[in-house]
């Protein structure tokens, strides 16, 4: 073919459509910009792509879930635990358990300060979640702050506020005799339920470590100062009527 189109050239007879058709040159020049085309289309994909990933952060719903029921269950102990004490001047001398309506004051107080730290101070603190820009907004998982862990601030906001009241009672109210009961259900059950609600907010990737340690220490000190409060204005015993749920 390319040699009759070179012997029609001579006479004269072959459009110059064919010419240009049948050019090597021109079949090169094609084949090079359909090349750099793609190219160019390639590159555009991969870059989308990457800044895509790079914005993509993986957290864990599992534990997410985990940590706000371990949070919520370290409050509730603060209500459902007993007062225990020992020898009540008032009642008949003995272990006694009472439950207190009244406990429900600091136990709110934490609740309040916990919604104060999610929807207040985490915006002025403004300290993104792990794996996010130092801008908010950029994603679904990056659309709030991490600072500090709201989480981990009321899980251990329960075991300061059982830890006073355990040492309160305890001296004032029993004498210094030590209650295991009142160990454990005072104690070791919101340290437990804060443990792990720290230790899956961390490995859930929902807050990094210093998060998660500013709102412990937060919550185990105001905790503490509203338990000691409670502890000092609420006796443990009922009085004379001898009722087990106290107001």
């Amino acid at each position: 073919m390319p040699t009759r189109i070179l012997a029609e050239l001579g006479s004269g007879t072959v459009p110059f459509r064919w010419v240009h058709r049948y050019s090597p040159s021109g079949t090169r020049a094609s084949v090079v910009m359909k090349r750099l085309a793609a190219g160019f289309a390639f590159a555009a994909c991969t870059c989308w792509s990457g800044i895509g990933a790079a914005q993509e952060v993986d957290r864990s719903e599992e534990w997410n879930t985990v940590t706000s029921v371990t949070a919520v269950a370290s409050l509730a102990s603060a209500v459902l635990v007993p007062r225990l004490s020992y020898s009540d001047p008032e009642v008949t001398v003995g272990w006694k358990a009472r439950w207190h309506v009244s406990a429900l004051a600091p136990v709110m107080t934490q609740v309040a300060l916990t919604m104060l730290n999610e929807y207040k101070l985490k915006d002025a603190f403004k300290e993104p979640r792990p794996g996010c820009p130092d801008e908010d907004g950029t994603g679904p998982d990056c659309a709030d702050f991490g600072m500090m862990s709201s989480h981990t601030y009321a899980a251990f906001s329960a075991l300061g506020h059982g830890a006073a009241v355990f040492i309160f009672d305890t001296a004032k109210h029993s004498g210094g005799r030590f209650h295991g009961g009142a160990f454990a259900g005072e104690i070791v059950t919101p340290l437990v339920l804060g443990l792990i609600t720290g230790i899956g907010r961390g490995v859930g990737d929902w807050e990094t470590g210093g998060q998660v340690l500013a709102g412990g220490a937060a919550g185990l000190g105001l905790g503490f100062l509203t338990g000691m409060t409670y502890a000092l204005m609420q006796r443990p015993m009922c009085g004379y009527s001898g009722a087990l749920v106290c107001w």
